[in-house]
């Protein structure tokens, strides 16, 4: 693999990362429909330790506005529900003894609006991050340039596709914003 195909393979890995993250974080975003991604960063103590909720028990959607959660060992069961009360999902957590009901009430207009603005700040959060690593490669171009690995030539070329990429990302988070967005605006 030639230099330029490291520093663009390295671009691209590192800004692929960031938007894997968005994404990730998107999903723990309620949109008023049931959605195991939504409990996927709760952690439940449990055997000495802190372990993510799927890693001690069953998550499935029921229906549009029901998750139902059966732990595999049924004395967690306490903890789970624990869990789930303190996190920032703001639903109370129904325990029959057997399995935990979560039931999803419909979102206000106010609370879509607001779900909307974090929405956006965290597109421009992922945008920064995507900026700050065009920075640093470009960096680590004109580096190599002064050390005679690159021409002065190859050095353009490399930065203009390099923003090329980072384009492409840009407009790969507004694509995952606008239908995050379109998701919970939806009735």
């Amino acid at each position: 693999m030639s230099e330029k195909e490291k520093v663009l393979s390295d671009a691209k890995e590192r800004m692929q990362k960031s938007l894997h993250s968005l994404t990730e974080d998107l999903g723990t975003i309620r949109a008023g429909k049931a959605n195991p991604a939504v409990l996927s960063k709760i952690q439940v103590e449990s055997y000495g330790g802190h372990v993510h909720l799927n890693q001690v028990a069953n998550i499935f959607v029921q229906d549009a506005k029901t998750l139902i959660i059966e732990p595999w060992d049924k004395s967690t069961l306490k903890e789970i529900e624990k869990s789930i009360q303190k996190s920032s999902i703001g639903i109370m957590p129904i325990n029959d003894g057997r399995m935990i009901r979560i039931v999803f009430p419909p979102l206000t207009e106010e609370r879509r609006n607001d779900l909307a603005k974090v929405l956006h700040k965290m597109g421009e959060e992922t945008k920064v991050a995507i900026r700050n690593i065009r920075r640093d490669i470009n960096d680590h171009v004109k580096k190599m340039e002064k050390d005679k690995i690159f021409t002065e030539d190859d050095k353009k070329r490399l930065e203009e596709e390099i923003q090329k990429i980072t384009d492409q990302n840009i407009v790969k988070i507004d694509d995952e914003i606008k239908h995050k967005e379109k998701e919970i605006h939806e009735i």
